[in-house]
């Protein structure tokens, strides 16, 4: 498909004015037919309020981004995109399959058997954004402008939270040279029940696997997360509570088979080959009981460990602490929020990804 053409079939968005969203084939599978969806943000040059991290502009100027969503998640967060596109970047983001914008009624939300398999939304995606492998070669860092012609080359920055942190870790190390920089947002890089549970886990689960891939796991979620986001019990943010259910999507063994093997390959040690940011909470507050100490506080991951299996994604790894932050950093309040913007921003200052 030629820019041009592929220029043309971007639709409005979900999110209104200043996004855009690209359908991708996929193919199908037993449950047929998938595709994922691309969103992208296109602001208007003027006449648009500014956020107060917006009054140093340029720290990813040139760059690219691609964003990709959590477990039971999808992208609905447009001051995420303000801040990249206010830094200089253009904004990315990608629903992946059977997730948000990409789910279709016939479908096992969320389900997969191999992390790998995302390789394929992802390689569509950066295709769309004109950082294909195919055409652009092993660094697949040529891009095109939005118009579809030619334009220099972007490095690629890639920004994933939680799941999609892991997602996107993986990829990068099965991928080096393709991105210039991550930026890891409470990265699902470990178990709850850290190494040794996994471990002692992994083969009950492997073997529900083999049994009865698609059977349903015991429900854990009891809510208190969405208590903490969705503005109708407290939070700050409004979303479908279709495509981000308020207990989670049913798991599966053979999904959890899937990322207990991408922890067990960062536990061994990868190198996602660019320098990485990892952002995370100063604390968490995993318990059965709700307080209000989950809203600022992470309640999903214990971050201890998630900041010492952040060291082992390759030699430059940076990890920010922000205290007040909950799982998604980029949903807590405002000043939590703050400090992690401006933490990108130090850290691309520094080292200036791809130029």
């Amino acid at each position: 498909m030629a820019e041009g053409e592929r220029d043309e079939q971007w639709g409005p968005d979900v999110l209104g004015e200043g996004f855009e969203q690209l359908e991708l084939p996929l193919g199908s599978d037993d449950e047929g037919e998938i595709v994922a969806t691309l969103v992208r943000h296109r602001p208007r040059a003027a006449g648009r309020f500014t956020w107060p991290w917006e009054q140093r502009r340029g720290a990813a100027s040139g760059a690219d981004v691609l964003y990709v969503h959590g477990w039971s998640d999808y992208f609905f967060n447009p001051e995420l995109a303000r801040f990249w596109s206010a830094a200089g970047a253009r904004f990315f983001a990608l629903d992946l399959r059977k997730y948000g914008r990409s789910l279709r009624p016939w479908q096992t939300p969320g389900y997969i058997t191999n992390l790998a398999d995302y390789d394929a939304d992802l390689e569509a995606a950066l295709t769309a954004m004109g950082h294909g492998a195919t055409r652009h070669g092993a660094t697949g860092h040529g891009a095109t402008d939005d118009a579809g012609g030619a334009a220099s080359a972007r490095p690629l920055i890639l920004l994933g939270h939680s799941t999609g942190g892991l997602t996107l870790s993986l990829w990068a190390a099965r991928n080096p040279g393709r991105a210039a920089a991550l930026v890891l947002n409470s990265p699902w890089l470990e178990f709850q029940l850290s190494r040794v549970g996994r471990e002692a886990l992994a083969p009950v689960i492997t073997f529900g696997a083999r049994i009865r891939p698609t059977g349903p796991l015991p429900n854990v979620d009891l809510g208190f997360y969405t208590r903490s986001v969705s503005k109708e019990q407290g939070g700050e943010w409004e979303y479908s509570h279709e495509w981000r259910p308020d207990r989670g999507f049913t798991t599966h063994p053979a999904w959890l088979t899937a990322i207990l093997s991408g922890h067990a390959t960062v536990a061994a040690g990868i190198d996602v080959g660019a320098p990485v940011l990892t952002i995370l909470s100063a604390r968490s507050t995993i318990q059965p009981q709700w307080t209000e100490a989950m809203r600022s506080s992470d309640i999903v991951l214990v971050v201890d460990e998630i900041a010492e299996r952040a060291v082992r994604l390759g030699p430059n790894v940076t990890v920010a602490r922000i205290d007040g932050a909950m799982h998604d950093v980029f949903l807590s309040r405002e000043p939590a929020r703050a400090a992690a913007y401006a933490s990108i921003t130090r850290w691309l200052r520094g080292y200036e990804p791809g130029r």
